[in-house]
């Protein structure tokens, strides 16, 4: 009876200590960072020939990801006229890692040439989900 008991309790010692750290690596987690950037162009040509291919060749190889990008629908307020661009980083970090590398900088330099760049950065929302499986499919 002693060893029954011994191996309960030592089974949810386990289960809470494993709680416990699950719940620290969740509190852990910092939410993605978003960059948004309305561009006003003066020569859209140029700008989508010169300045986009090694614009977006420096966000891949920066670890950014393209969540949106085109001519934006603006619905109330004063923005500038252009299009919209809404990249993706694991941090803010990442984000100035890429916005300071040599690369971007020297896409930068052309993409001044042919237009205005308008960028704010805004930290993501992470809301905790709760994800059931059941058999060969998730509810979440």
């Amino acid at each position: 009876m002693k060893t029954r008991s011994t191996i309960a309790v030592s089974m949810l010692a386990g289960a809470v200590v494993g709680g416990a750290a699950i719940q620290a690596l969740h509190a852990q987690a910092k939410p993605p960072v978003y960059m948004i950037a309305i561009n006003e162009l003066s020569d859209q040509e140029r700008y989508a020939k010169e300045y986009v291919p090694p614009a977006q060749k420096s966000v891949k190889d920066h670890g950014g990801e393209y969540v949106a990008a085109g001519p934006g629908t603006r619905l109330a307020g004063n923005l500038p006229e252009g299009p919209v661009v809404i990249l993706r980083w694991e941090s803010m970090e990442a984000l100035e890692g890429w916005r300071n590398s040599p690369e971007f900088q020297a896409a930068l330099k052309i993409g001044e040439k042919y237009a205005k760049f308008n960028i704010v950065a805004v930290n993501g929302v992470r809301e905790p989900r709760t994800i059931l499986a059941f058999g060969d499919f998730c509810l979440s």
